[in-house]
């Protein structure tokens, strides 16, 4: 799943791929418009350098809500699991980091 990240929305797409997770904006997206529009859509905040958001799960499962399987849930724990286990998110689990793609 990644999501899509433009100057007029954010998009969740693929939801039901927990293989992956990543986030999409244009090349020419400025860090300091990228920052404002990830907090504007309430799904976290942009690091230092504009590399990686750091994404709450909470916003993950609300954009995805209706959209997948039953067995999402568990296909999600078991990606935040092993994002856990690289040091990818934060200490209680409700932040993930996603690594920012410039297209």
């Amino acid at each position: 799943m990644y999501f899509r990240l433009t100057a007029d929305s954010v998009e969740l797409v693929d939801p039901q791929d927990t293989r992956s997770f990543s986030a999409v904006c244009p090349a020419d997206l400025g860090v300091d418009d990228l920052a404002a529009i990830v907090e504007r859509a309430g799904i976290g905040e942009l690091l230092p350098g504009g590399g990686h958001l750091v994404v709450a799960v909470d916003a993950v499962r609300r954009m995805a809500a209706g959209r997948v399987g039953p067995g999402w849930p568990d296909d999600l724990a078991a990606m935040l699991g092993y994002a856990a286990s690289k040091g990818w998110t934060s200490e209680d689990g409700t932040r993930v980091r996603a690594h920012v793609e410039r297209r």
